[in-house]
């Protein structure tokens, strides 16, 4: 009885803390977008994170989930959009395979020219096969015996040699993890080539809503580069073949045992879409952390502290908490298969029609009060399991495991310094390329 009586007024804490946050939003939307537009800078004040956070506290307290018929995303086929912000839906859509599809495969299909790559397959014999096989080929293993101590050694480097002033973008950021695709993935090529290809099919794959015809193009001529590049590589480590513990070597092994899905098109097709995962996302999710470090004194000297006292489990937790609050993707995109509905038997359902694009809102459901408990708070003992940092359910990113192990590696002979800071003025912010990804970073330290 007593235990009943506590969660009822629990409840209603919680229901009156969520209202209330709602409001706090909305004044503050209010206040910060009449700034921005007397200033001239409506788009930038609604790209801030701080912004989207306060968006989606707003419709969690009042509109949790929608559901429209106008058509915002451009580059797949869909009827309309939905948006879904509580964490249980958040995770309900995520999970449901068979009601909201991924869509990637029409794109996935042009860059290879022909095949689809296993982050656009729907659960079936394919996506089984090549998931399976490049698990053969990546073994969880890796990442603490040839992934993790190859980066920390190279960042470390990197880092000792800037003599205290670093643009991490280019020398850091982006280094750490081309190299890792040099010699792990046994398919760096040359490195500005790489780093480009991989940035703008990335972005053409998953960030390109409004369909840009123009960049479009340029992305569909860098993937026949990427393709003729992989084609000649593999076909001249087939006729020079070596001794290395890398992932096109492991490919060739299994394609010599008739392993299914191993013929040269599908190795160069699975390389193809590890590669376009790997640079861009890890560069971008650490610049992302370090900024919101930054930004956070309390939080950065304890970073600091973690990272001197090679304490890296507590390290990697001021990662993940940063991420949650400047996160790499704000949502992820599903479609609907049928008609069906979300938050069933509850005063939040939503019905979603065949075709809609249903935007999930990781971003929102790591700050659901129902349950995350503190949202507002940084704190670096929240379980694994409160991010969706790189996705959810069965198309979860391929390689977290590598993401979980590369990120703190690069940022933290950066956290060990004293006095970590920015440079001065514009140079000391995240510059950002055409694509939206970081270009430049210029960070200081006391030598």
């Amino acid at each position: 009885m007593i235990t009943a009586v506590l969660n009822i007024f629990v409840s209603i804490y919680q229901r009156l803390a969520v209202w209330g946050e709602a409001l706090f939003a909305l004044v503050s939307l209010l206040i910060g977008g009449i700034r921005a537009l007397f200033a001239g800078g409506v788009g930038s004040f609604f790209l801030k994170p701080a912004t989207q956070r306060q968006v989606f506290a707003l419709l969690r307290g009042v509109w949790p989930n929608i559901s429209l018929s106008r058509v915002v995303m451009k580059c797949y086929d869909n009827t309309g959009t939905a948006l879904v912000t509580r964490r249980a839906d958040v995770v309900d859509v995520l999970n449901r395979n068979a009601d909201f599809e991924v869509v990637y495969g029409p794109r996935m299909r042009e860059l290879t020219e022909g095949d689809n790559f296993f982050l656009g397959m729907q659960p079936g014999w394919d996506y089984t096969r090549d998931t399976s096989a490049m698990r053969l080929a990546a073994r969880m293993t890796d990442v603490a015996e040839i992934v993790q101590p190859r980066a920390a050694e190279l960042a470390t480097k990197i880092v000792a040699d800037s003599g205290g002033s670093i643009d991490i973008v280019p020398t850091l950021t982006l280094e750490v993890p081309w190299d890792m695709t040099d010699t792990y993935f046994g398919c760096g090529g040359e490195r500005q080539s790489m780093q480009d290809w991989t940035t703008t099919l990335f972005w053409y794959l998953f960030q390109d809503l409004g369909a840009d015809a123009e960049k479009g193009a340029v992305a569909l001529q860098q993937a026949a580069e990427l393709r003729t590049y992989l084609d000649a590589h593999i076909a001249d480590r087939k006729a020079n073949p070596t001794a290395a513990p890398d992932i096109l070597n492991r490919c060739l092994a299994l394609q010599s045992s008739d392993t299914p899905g191993m013929s040269d098109l599908g190795i160069r097709n699975n390389l193809l879409g590890l590669l376009i995962g790997a640079i861009p996302t890890i560069s971008k999710a650490s610049c992302l952390v370090l900024d919101e470090l930054l930004n956070r004194p309390d939080a950065l000297a304890s970073a600091h502290r973690a990272a001197l006292n090679d304490d890296d489990a507590r390290l990697a937790q001021h990662c993940w908490e940063a991420l949650r609050f400047n996160p790499f993707n704000p949502v992820i995109y599903r479609r609907a298969t049928q008609d069906t509905e979300v938050a069933t038997s509850t005063l939040r359902r939503v019905k979603i029609r065949k075709g809609q694009i249903v935007f999930a809102a990781n971003f929102s459901a790591c700050f659901d009060r129902f349950e995350i408990p503190e949202p507002t708070s940084f704190r670096t003992d929240r379980p694994w399991e409160t991010y969706m940092i790189w996705g959810y359910g069965m198309h979860n990113c391929f390689g977290d495991q590598i993401n979980q192990a590369v990120i703190p590696a690069i940022l933290k002979p950066l956290l060990k310094q004293k006095n970590l800071r920015r440079t001065s003025g514009e140079a000391g912010q995240i510059s950002t390329g055409d694509l939206g990804f970081p270009a430049h970073f210029h960070l200081e330290f006391d030598t």
